[in-house]
């Protein structure tokens, strides 16, 4: 652990801190002589721990007055999982059910609930995985980078809940999955020093086209690291699926069949890809324990611990110290002059 300060000139008051070892923290009585009283330990060790506190009070505040601090580390650690980004689709569709309805109509689910209740329930069973979250409708949104802080992660998921818009900018989406994994790339490793398992998780109801452009960019993208790509396409009732072939009379472009054309562009990219088409939360949750098992792979990373202010802990060890110390000192009994000699010229009464 390294500590810091943050007002490192405030600790040229911690010679302070000594005061109490050498100058009693107690009034004195006034007793003429203690030489031939018998030594009390008790009484010793008391004193001795009064001059601690008086020491202990001093030290933690100048220390918090100081701003004391630990350092943001990387502690590396070993598991078995993969680096995964969620990729959400967030356009006005995802807030229907599956049978293409409004909620508050049915009283059903939507897809995007229920897409976020079984995603939360696959981040909670992985304990090592890292796990970073995206959206995207007509523009990518940036949401959590690769993290293995599993509130943290359960937070984002619950963040996009927001309705989206109408568009399905999926291209853009996939970019920036991307981009986040390249940022990342570094960190973590496999048991074999090898680089570790990474994954893209694509959930979306729909496709759109994408830019020739685009589409070899994402290609070039995809060749120059190793990442699976899996798509969970959630099926509304009556559209079209990824796997649906063209009729005689249908056209088999693109801009007529989004979703078979950007599965097929998914197979062309030479990069382990899987898709699944659900059509209800019950086949949505088998989809997710089938990437659940896929996804398991010794691996070594990189935890990121952030900087943490130290300041309060010491504030309140010197709460503590001065809070003993006055009950002790309204404990304090004084003594009397007249307890501790009696007037001349007078004897005991048996005396005279």
């Amino acid at each position: 652990m390294t500590l810091a300060f943050t007002h490192p000139y405030g600790l040229l008051l911690l010679p302070l801190a000594f005061l109490p070892l050498f100058a009693g923290v107690q009034d004195t009585e006034p007793y003429p002589s203690l030489q031939t009283a018998r030594s009390d330990p008790l009484s010793n060790a008391a004193d001795l721990v009064l001059r601690l506190l008086g020491s202990l009070a001093i030290a933690g505040l100048v220390l918090g007055l100081a701003g004391l601090h630990r350092l943001g580390q990387s502690i590396e650690r070993t598991g078995e999982g993969a680096n995964i980004v969620l990729l959400f689709d967030r356009s006005a569709s995802m807030n229907d059910t599956f049978a293409g309805d409004a909620p508050t109509t049915t009283g059903g689910e939507s897809k995007s609930a229920a897409a976020r209740r079984f995603l939360k329930e696959f981040v909670t069973t992985r304990e090592h995985d890292r796990f970073g979250i995206a959206a995207f409708s007509t523009a990518p949104m940036f949401v959590l980078p690769l993290s293995d802080h599993r509130d943290a992660t359960l937070g984002a998921i619950d963040a996009i809940e927001q309705p989206g818009l109408a568009l399905t900018n999926v291209g853009k989406g996939l970019a920036m999955a991307l981009s986040m994994h390249d940022s990342d790339i570094l960190s973590t490793h496999g048991a074999d020093g090898g680089i570790s398992s990474r994954a893209i998780v694509l959930v979306s109801d729909g496709a759109a086209v994408i830019d020739r452009k685009v589409q070899q960019k994402l290609e070039a993208a995809f060749l120059k690291r190793p990442i699976n790509l899996y798509w969970i396409f959630l099926r509304t009732e009556g559209a079209r699926g990824i796997f649906d072939r063209p009729g005689p009379n249908d056209m088999d472009t693109p801009r007529a069949m989004p979703e078979r054309h950007l599965h097929l562009f998914f197979q062309n990219l030479k990069i382990p890809y899987k898709a699944f088409e659900v059509e209800n939360p019950a086949a949505l949750g088998e989809a997710v324990a089938t990437i659940d098992k896929l996804e398991r792979r010794p691996m070594r990373y990189q935890e990121r611990i952030p900087q943490k202010d130290l300041s309060g802990v010491v504030y309140a060890v010197a709460a503590l110290s001065l809070f003993l110390l006055t009950l002790v000192k309204l404990a304090e009994v004084r003594l009397s002059d007249r307890g501790l000699s009696q007037p001349a010229g007078r004897g005991h009464p048996e005396e005279q």
